[in-house]
C-alpha cells in the first residue's frame, strides 16, 4: 500500500536496515483529529500499540517491514507507544512525534561556521521540549548517510534513535524524552559509502566515561552559583603586561595522590592546590590540559572531548568549585588547550563521519609523524568555528582567565617536522600555513573580545613575528609568549660545571637581545623535567651542596631576569625524581631543611617579584631593564637594574655562577645611598651559609661601568644577590 500516509515498502526496507536518511520523513504522526496516523518502528517489537489517556490503538505491522507498525490515532492530544514481544511489554515516548529545536538563526550560523556558542547547540542537553523533559542530541556528520544517537536508553541499539537532518548545515538532531543527566551515549554514524563506522563520541559532549571506557555521558551544566564576580570584573588589572604574573604549572592527576593512589579531585584542589600556591606567591594556576583524554601518557595533550573536564578528577561543577576557589583567594586560571592536534582512537574525531571530516585526507597535511597523530583542516569554516568557539566555551562556562596554546610552531608551518615532499607548501608556494594563523588569529579576537580582561599565551618555540602583537597590527594576537630560547640557552649554561661556563657566558646574555620584541614569559615547565632530563635538581652539577647553591643561584637569576615566570609543580621543592604523571610531587623531600630552603626561596621570590613594581611592572619594556655588568666572562658574574615607575625604588640583581666569593666586587650602581640586600640565595634560611652584605651596601658617588655610582658587594659563590634602594 502507497499513499501520502503510507510511504512504499522500499522505504521501510532502507529504515530497518538503518540507511535510511529521513527517519522524520516516515516515522510520528501524519495528519490531525480524526485523520491523524502514527507510523512506529520500534526492531524488537511484535506488536504496537499508540495509547491516549482513554484509548489504546492497536497499530497494524507494515507487510515486509518488521518492526514498523502503522494505524490510525484520532485526536491531538498527547500520545504514547507499547510495544509487545514474549509475554514482555514495554511503553516509550514516540521521539518522531517532536519538532525540532534548533532555530534558523541557528542553522544559519552553523551552516556558515560561523556559531561561536556551538556547545550550546550541539552535544546533549537537558531540556524542557514541547512540555516534556529529555535531552536534545545534536552532532555534525555532513556526509553521514544515517546518524543514531545509542545509549544505555535504548541497548545501545543504532536503529531506535536515528537522527533528523537539518538541510545543508550537515548538522543532525533528535530529542528524546526521560534521558537524564548521567546517561551513557555515543553517536553510531553510516557512512557516505554504507559502513557503519565504529562508534563515535560527542565532539562536543560535556562529559566522558573514565577511561579507558571512552562513551560520552549526558550532563548538565547549568544552573552553577558561581561568586567570583569581584575577580571577573577586576582579573584585567591582574593579567597586563605591567602586572606580576608568576604561574605554578600543574598536572591535576600527578600534584597529590589519595586514597590507594587515585588522583586528588577538583573539591580536593579547590582547598589543597588553592591554599598552597596562594601561600607559595604565585599568582595564576596553570593547569595542563583537563579536556577529556584518552590516554594517561598523553598527560592531557591528545585531548578528545575538548568540552568535557576530565572525569579522572571529578565532574563539571567541580571542576566550577575549583576555578571559583581559585578566584576567591585572588588566583587566576590558565587553562593548558590543544588546538593543534588530536588522537587517532576510533571513537574519536577521525573520520568522524566516514570522511576526512575535522582533518586533512592528505596525510601531508593531516597526520603528525612525531605524535602519532591528526591535524585540523583548519581551512574548513566548521573546523575553525568549532575550534574558536572551544577555546571561548572555557572562558564562559568555566571561568577560565587565559588559555595557554600548546605546540603553537607546529600549527605556523606547513613543513614542521617534515622533509621535503613530505608537506604541501601554501598558495604561494611558502611554508607558512595560511589557514591555522588565520585559526589562531580568529581565536585571539574572540576570546578577548568576548572576554576582557583575559590572557592568551602561545607556546611557540620559533622566530615568528609578532606572536604577542595584536591582529590589526599583522601579529597572532595573543597576550604572552613563552620564552623557549631563554630557557634553552639558559639550562644548557646551568647545567655546565663552573669551570666551563665562562665560555658560555652569552647562554645567559643573549635572550636580552630579543627580550622586549615579544611578551615574554619565562618558562620552566614539564617539559624540561621528564623524559630523561632530569628534575631541575638534577640538572645541576657538582656535590649535593654545589646543586643546591646553583639551582638557588638560577632562580633569583630568573625571578630578576625580564619577563613572566612559570615553574612546573615540584621544582619549587627541588624534588630529586623526573616528574611521573602516575606518581604524585614528592612532598616527603620536605623533611630535608635543603628542600625546604628552595620552596621558602621560591615563596619570598614571589613575594618580592609582586610587591617589587621595578620586578614587574616593566617585564615587557626595554627601559625596564639595564645591564651594570654583562660581560664579566671570567668570572661568570652578571648584574642589572631592573626599574618601575618613576617614583619605584631601583632593584639591582648580581648573580655569581662560580664556586668562588667575591668579597669585594666593585661595580656600578644607579646612585649613592644605601642599597639594602632584599633577596641572597646563600642565606641560611635558604640551605645557603649567610654569606652577604650584612643587610645592605653603601654606594659612593663615582661613576662605573656606565653608572653614576659604584659599591663593593660581597657576592657568595653560585648565589644570586638582589639589592634595592632604600628609600628612607
Amino acid at each position: 500500500m502507497t499513499d501520502a500516509k503510507h510511504p512504499p515498502a522500499s522505504e521501510f526496507q532502507r529504515l530497518i536496515q538503518g540507511q535510511h536518511d529521513d527517519p522524520f520523513g516516515l516515522l510520528g504522526p501524519r495528519g490531525s483529529g480524526n485523520d491523524r496516523h502514527v507510523t512506529a518502528f520500534d526492531p524488537g517489537a511484535e506488536k504496537m500499540f499508540a495509547c491516549t489517556t482513554d484509548a489504546r490503538h492497536r497499530l497494524d505491522p507494515v507487510p515486509d517491514a518488521p518492526g514498523v507498525f502503522h494505524g490510525p490515532v484520532p485526536g491531538d492530544g498527547h500520545y504514547w507507544l507499547r510495544g509487545e514481544a514474549k509475554g514482555e511489554h514495554w511503553e516509550f515516548e514516540d521521539v518522531y512525534r517532536f519538532g525540532t529545536v534548533l532555530g534558523e538563526i541557528d542553522e544559519y550560523l552553523l551552516g556558515e561556521g560561523s556559531h561561536l556558542r556551538l556547545w550550546e547547540v550541539l552535544g546533549a542537553h537537558v531540556m524542557q521540549h514541547e512540555g516534556m523533559w529529555g535531552t536534545h542530541f545534536a552532532v555534525w556528520a555532513p556526509n553521514a548517510r544515517r546518524v543514531s544517537v545509542v545509549g544505555d536508553f535504548n541497548w545501545w541499539n543504532g536503529l531506535r534513535h536515528a537522527m533528523r537532518r537539518r538541510g545543508a548545515t550537515g548538522v543532525w538532531e533528535i530529542f528524546i524524552p526521560y534521558v537524564a543527566d548521567g546517561a551513557f551515549y555515543r553517536y553510531e554514524i553510516v557512512g557516505p559509502d554504507g559502513t557503519v563506522q565504529p562508534r563515535k563520541a560527542d565532539p562536543v559532549g560535556f562529559g566522558s566515561e573514565h577511561p579507558p571506557a571512552n562513551a560520552s555521558i549526558v550532563r548538565d551544566i547549568s544552573g552553577y552559583g558561581w561568586s567570583d564576580e569581584e575577580w571577573i570584573t577586576t582579573r584585567s588589572e591582574a593579567q597586563r603586561r605591567d602586572a606580576p604574573i608568576s604561574i605554578y604549572e600543574v598536572h591535576l592527576p600527578s600534584w597529590r595522590r589519595k586514597d590507594w593512589g587515585r588522583p586528588i579531585s577538583y573539591v580536593e584542589a579547590a582547598r589543597e592546590l588553592v591554599s598552597y600556591v596562594k601561600e607559595m606567591g604565585f599568582t595564576h594556576i596553570e593547569l595542563m590540559p583537563i579536556s577529556e583524554y584518552p590516554f594517561d601518557g598523553s598527560w592531557g595533550y591528545q585531548p578528545i572531548g575538548m568540552f568535557a573536564p576530565t572525569i579522572r578528577c571529578g565532574l563539571p561543577h567541580e571542576f566550577r568549585d575549583l576555578v571559583n576557589a581559585a578566584h576567591l583567594e585572588g588566583l587566576g586560571v590558565i587553562l593548558d588547550w590543544v588546538p593543534g592536534h588530536f588522537p587517532s582512537d576510533p571513537h574519536g574525531l577521525g573520520r568522524f563521519d566516514g570522511t576526512a571530516l575535522y582533518e586533512h585526507a592528505d596525510p601531508r597535511e593531516g597526520f603528525h609523524k612525531d605524535w602519532n597523530t591528526l591535524i585540523y583542516n583548519y581551512g574548513r569554516a566548521e573546523v575553525s568555528n568549532f575550534l574558536t568557539a572551544n577555546a571561548l566555551f572555557w572562558l564562559d562556562e568555566f571561568h577560565a582567565d587565559g588559555l595557554r596554546v600548546d605546540a603553537v610552531a607546529s600549527m605556523l608551518y606547513r613543513d614542521y617536522s617534515r622533509n621535503a615532499g613530505e608537506w604541501v607548501p601554501n598558495k604561494d608556494g611558502g611554508r607558512e600555513n595560511y589557514e591555522a594563523i588565520a585559526v589562531l588569529q580568529r581565536m585571539n579576537t574572540a576570546t578577548y573580545g568576548e572576554h576582557p580582561g583575559i590572557m592568551t599565551v602561545a607556546e611557540e618555540s620559533t622566530a615568528y613575528p609578532g606572536v604577542s602583537q595584536p591582529v590589526d597590527q599583522g601579529g597572532l594576537g595573543f597576550g604572552f609568549k613563552w620564552n623557549m630560547g631563554w630557557m634553552n640557552d639558559t639550562l644548557e649554561y646551568i647545567k655546565k660545571d663552573p669551570v666551563y661556563r665562562s665560555y658560555h657566558h652569552h647562554q645567559m646574555t643573549f635572550g636580552l637581545v630579543y627580550a622586549f620584541s615579544e611578551n615574554f614569559i619565562l618558562p620552566i615547565s614539564h617539559d624540561e623535567v621528564v623524559h630523561g632530563k632530569g628534575s631541575m635538581i638534577g640538572k645541576m652539577p657538582g656535590n649535593d651542596w654545589e646543586k643546591f647553591a646553583n639551582l638557588r643561584a638560577y632562580y633569583g637569576f630568573m625571578w630578576g631576569h625580564p619577563g613572566k615566570k612559570l615553574l612546573f609543580m615540584g621544582q619549587e621543592l627541588a624534588q630529586r625524581s623526573e616528574w611521573n604523571h602516575d606518581a604524585q610531587v614528592d612532598w616527603d623531600c620536605l623533611g630535608d631543611a635543603r628542600h625546604e630552603g628552595i620552596q621558602r626561596l621560591v615563596r619570598d621570590l614571589n613575594h618580592l617579584y609582586r610587591d617589587t613594581p621595578a620586578m614587574h611592572v616593566k617585564d615587557c619594556f626595554e627601559d625596564g631593564f639595564q645591564w651594570i655588568v654583562g660581560g664579566d666572562q671570567q668570572n661568570s658574574v652578571f648584574a642589572w637594574v631592573r626599574r618601575g615607575g618613576p617614583d619605584d625604588p631601583e632593584v639591582v640583581v648580581i648573580c655569581n655562577f662560580t664556586p668562588q666569593e667575591h668579597p669585594d666586587y666593585r661595580m656600578g650602581m644607579p646612585s649613592a645611598g644605601r642599597w639594602r640586600e632584599v633577596i641572597n640565595s646563600d642565606a641560611e634560611i635558604y640551605g645557603g651559609e649567610n654569606r652577604g652584605n650584612y643587610g645592605s651596601v653603601e654606594a659612593h658617588e663615582g661613576e662605573m661601568h656606565g653608572q653614576p655610582a659604584h659599591a663593593d658587594v660581597t657576592v657568595p659563590p653560585l648565589s644570586t644577590v638582589w639589592l634595592m634602594r632604600d628609600t628612607d
